[in-house]
């Protein structure tokens, strides 16, 4: 135990010795720290000063720009009226010139006269307005000017001229008579047109009041003229009044149909007569009773109008006289096929 106590008091000792040590140490230890310190500061005070020294010399730079712009624009200024002066000098030195030279020049004219000019000016009335005269003068020359030079065949060209309008006149004249006799033969034209169209549409008119019950089995037709701006009135307003009429020239051609079931359909067209008629699948939508009454029309028609008809209708194509057909014996490969039923007929009577 003692032993223990012994060692401990050393211990003791050591880190006492230690403690003194390191509380001397760091004693000295604050020292470099002021140091440092102090310096630090003697430099922010220089810095200080020396960014007041600097925005001193800031506002002295902004200062000499301001006055240096002040200056080269004073300096512009000075140079556009200088500018101006010179060219004002140089207006009045060209005028002063051209002065001269005109004096020159009238002094020669005077000098051509033989008169003196102090005479002159003495004579001369008060009341004399040498600006005016000196205007007067401009005006003369300048309407010389424009006369141009004398022509002396000007009364030969005169002569020239005076012919071609006469020969013009002439010309106009038989044109104007020219078309005064067109005009008139175009009333003519247009006068007989009328007529025969007229007298076609009655004809038409009349054909059809025959045509129209054989081929519908019955039924009415009504055929009127009415103004291009309108329509026709839909039945049944139609029913038990006549319908209103109007001019030719200033109408076109329309007709309704009544079925003998009172059914009323759209109009339809005419057209002058053709050497030929091409129907195109019209009897497609009859039923085989129709179809009969169609081909009894076409089969009296026939005598007076060449019928080219696309049908497949068997009774249809009974009516012809030549057929054409297409038929396709290999795929793709088209074939025309054409047959004279008159021919094919008495074939088949030998």
């Amino acid at each position: 135990m003692a032993v223990g106590l012994s060692r401990m008091s050393e211990q003791r000792e050591q880190l006492t010795r230690r403690r003194a040590e390191l509380e001397l140490e760091l004693a000295s230890g604050d020292e470099p720290i002021l140091k440092t310190q102090a310096r630090l500061d003697d430099t922010l005070a220089l810095r200080l000063k020396v960014e007041a020294e600097l925005a001193v010399a800031r506002g002295a730079l902004e200062e000499a720009d301001a006055s240096l712009r002040s200056l080269d624009e004073q300096r512009l200024a000075a140079e556009r009226r200088v500018s101006a002066a010179r060219e004002t000098m140089d207006a009045a030195r060209l005028a002063a010139q051209e002065t001269h030279v005109r004096r020159a020049a009238l002094a020669e004219q005077f000098a051509e006269t033989r008169c003196q000019l102090a005479e002159v000016l003495a004579n001369l009335d008060a009341a004399a307005n040498v600006p005016a005269w000196e205007q007067s003068l401009g005006e003369a020359r300048a309407d010389i000017e424009r006369l141009g030079q004398v022509n002396l065949a000007a009364i030969d060209e005169l002569k020239d001229h005076t012919q071609r309008k006469e020969y013009l006149d002439s010309q106009f004249a038989d044109l104007t008579a020219a078309l005064a006799t067109l005009d008139e033969a175009m009333r003519r034209i247009d006068k007989e047109t009328r007529t025969r169209f007229e007298d076609t549409f009655e004809r038409i008119n009349t054909g059809l009041r025959d045509k129209f019950p054989r081929l519908f089995g019955g039924g009415t037709r009504t055929w009127s003229w009415w103004a291009r701006t309108s329509s026709p009135p839909a039945w049944p307003s139609w029913r038990g009044r006549r319908a209103r009429r109007t001019a030719p020239s200033t109408s076109c051609p329309a007709a309704r149909r009544r079925s003998p079931r009172w059914r009323w359909c759209s109009p339809f067209s005419i057209s002058n007569p053709a050497p030929f008629c091409l129907l195109d699948e019209v009897d497609a939508p009859l039923d085989e009773h129709n179809v009969g009454r169609f081909c009894d029309i076409v089969r009296d028609m026939s005598a007076r109008v060449q019928f080219v008809f696309i049908t497949h209708n068997k009774s249809t194509m009974e009516l012809a006289s030549q057929l054409i057909g297409v038929t396709m014996n290999e795929p793709g490969v088209s074939r025309l096929v054409t047959v004279d039923v008159d021919e094919a007929v008495r074939l088949a009577a030998v």
